[in-house]
């Protein structure tokens, strides 16, 4: 039962064998009759052929095409409203960003001229209030000229 190389004290295992169960077919079971009505019989015509054969056969009649659907006729004035609406509201909208570039553009031209203002305005006050040379209280004095005059010198 054991193979040589395994000890004799292994344990022995129980193998499960699984053994698959067939699928049963579907069982198949037959329409329902419905009762239809049958339709006209249609008529047998028969053709004598001038070498005096006779061909018997159903007539058929030649295929009708679908009736086309009737269009709704459309007014030639319901036709020049819609149309006429469409170019109101493209005017409109048109109008609406006309306006609006307009408002923006001058938004520019106000802010531009308003920096130049500034810049134009810093320069001016750098000018005034700017030290250029000596000042004493606003008043400004040549040394040279003073000194001359508070020591009396003379040539």
């Amino acid at each position: 039962m054991f193979p040589e190389h395994v000890p004799q004290t292994s344990p022995v295992r129980d193998v499960d064998v699984h053994r698959p169960t067939p699928i049963q077919p579907a069982s198949v079971y037959p329409a329902p009759m419905v009762p239809v009505q049958p339709g006209p019989v249609p008529a047998v015509a028969s053709v004598v052929l001038p070498d005096g054969r006779v061909v018997t056969g159903y007539s058929l009649s030649p295929m009708q095409p679908e009736p086309r659907a009737t269009k709704s006729p459309v007014s030639r004035a319901a036709v020049n409203v819609a149309l006429g609406g469409v170019g109101f509201l493209a005017v409109c909208g048109g109008l609406l960003l006309l306006t609006t570039f307009i408002a923006a553009l001058t938004a520019l031209v106000t802010q531009l001229i308003i920096l130049a203002a500034v810049i134009f305005g810093g320069w001016i006050a750098v000018q005034v209030f700017g030290a250029s040379g000596n000042t004493n209280g606003g008043n400004t004095f040549h040394i040279r000229k003073a000194i001359f005059k508070r020591n009396r010198f003379t040539d």
